[in-house]
């Protein structure tokens, strides 16, 4: 598959580069914008700041951008948390792309949003202090009006971003399944030969 994979509110962090080696490892092709332009962030609230003063468009421009030279052979989107929402707007914009995966968060959607059954999972942490249980509720009945086909993984007692080995959040255990369940995602999502 290619994967367009975007990083999280801390930029591009060690983590964001081993998830794409691990991806890479697996046969995929993956590509890694960096959306901060080399900046990256220890804390979410220095993080927050560097979005903010960045600003949302520009941050999507950016993204569209970097997916732009791919997106003709049917892009998978993924991302983390921030990255995730990101990848979402993009996904639900794009009539070839071929699936999202979505790790620790997720978007609002437009309200005419439509897609034609598109792959969707999530892996969020349960409870998530960003992903609460009523918004997760409606963003699964969100996301099946506008026609995608989702599943959504929760992790008892994660942290938000626990698939990342250098922040406090870290979860080793749900992090490795997380992996493996996303993992057999993007088999799925492969052409049959």
């Amino acid at each position: 598959m290619n994967i367009m994979l975007f990083h999280s509110v801390h930029g591009m962090r060690p983590a964001v580069r081993e998830a794409a080696e691990r991806l890479r490892a697996a046969g995929h092709e993956v590509h890694v914008p960096d959306l901060y332009e080399g900046r990256t962030a220890e804390t979410a609230e220095e993080g927050a700041r560097l979005k903010d003063e960045i600003g949302k468009e520009e941050l999507l421009k950016r993204a569209v951008l970097a997916a732009a030279p791919y997106s003709e052979r049917g892009l998978v989107y993924a991302g983390f948390s921030l990255g995730g929402s990101i990848a979402q707007t993009l996904a639900l914009g794009d009539e070839k792309a071929r699936g999202l995966l979505l790790f620790h968060g997720t978007s609002d959607m437009a309200e005419n949003t439509a897609v034609d059954e598109l792959p969707v999972q999530l892996h969020v942490a349960d409870p998530d202090p960003f992903e609460s249980a009523d918004w997760l509720n409606s963003w699964y009945l969100q996301m099946r009006r506008a026609g995608a086909d989702v599943e959504i993984y929760r992790y008892p007692g994660a942290g938000h971003l626990y698939t990342d080995p250098g922040l406090p959040d870290y979860d080793e255990a749900s992090a490795e399944l997380t992996w493996r369940t996303a993992l057999g995602f993007l088999d799925s999502l492969a052409p049959q030969a």
